[in-house]
């Protein structure tokens, strides 16, 4: 139980940290290296499932991945680009908050439930796979709007 409540509180950190890293990255240009390095960096905690206890099955990892990038299309949806001033910036959206928050709670509501049928560590690596797909995807279409826009705009 203390795990549970542990990763739950630790995403409740990351969520807000995602939050005050979005709205500064409205302030300032954008380009494609901010944009791809996020899921790079966090591809990293792949590493995680070379420990055992993390390790899930292959239906597992579709699962997760799928749930992810469904959960992906909200944060697409509130997201786009303006063109100002010969750069392009990422422009704020009043629902991101909002829609970040619904999912953080859609997870916890999940990962509770969950909880009590896959360990803990299948639960965590699961849960890593589900973020990670929901901001690859996410990710690579604001790149694809991205390089779009620069088209648009410096051509």
């Amino acid at each position: 139980m203390f795990w549970a409540i542990a990763s739950t509180v630790v995403g409740l950190m990351m969520a807000s940290m995602m939050i005050i890293v979005r709205a500064r990255a409205s302030k300032r240009p954008t380009n494609a290296v901010r944009i791809l390095l996020p899921p790079l960096f966090m591809s990293t905690g792949a590493f995680m499932f070379v420990v055992p206890l993390f390790r899930v099955s292959l239906s597992q990892v579709t699962e997760a991945l799928i749930v992810g990038m469904i959960f992906s299309v909200f944060l697409i949806k509130s997201t786009s680009f303006t063109y100002e001033k010969g750069n392009i910036y990422l422009k704020p959206s009043k629902y991101f908050v909002v829609i970040l928050i619904g999912l953080l709670i859609i997870r916890i509501i999940m990962k509770l439930a969950l909880s009590s049928t896959i360990s803990v560590g299948e639960t965590s690596g699961m849960f890593f796979l589900l973020a990670f797909g929901m901001i690859a995807t996410w990710r690579m279409v604001m790149f694809i709007k991205y390089l779009k826009l620069k088209k648009e705009n410096f051509q």
